[in-house]
């Protein structure tokens, strides 16, 4: 069984609108999470069966505030790819 939070939101960024329009859907998944889960939590949530997953690492990123070192980012990101009368509506 699939965890409630195995998907914590959509990935919108100028990138993911442009892979949208192939029916493809970006979203920010947990660390634990594999493809698997993450199918079974999109069914859930959008009712939508989605064709493939692709999991991918977010590296984390080297930032500079105020003169203070620190990290930003990190994680994993899941792109969803569904059929062709599908869709996904993000609020």
């Amino acid at each position: 069984m699939f965890n409630i939070h195995t998907i914590k939101n959509g990935r919108v960024t100028e990138k993911a609108s442009k892979v949208q329009e192939q029916n493809v859907y970006t979203f920010d998944i947990a660390q634990s999470a594999n493809k698997t889960e993450v199918k079974k939590a999109i069914f859930a949530l959008y009712k939508v069966k989605p064709v493939k997953v692709n999991v991918l690492k977010v590296p984390k990123k080297n930032i500079l505030v105020r003169g203070k070192k620190g990290t930003r980012g990190g994680g994993k990101k899941a792109l969803v790819y569904l059929k062709a009368g599908d869709k996904i509506e993000f609020i």
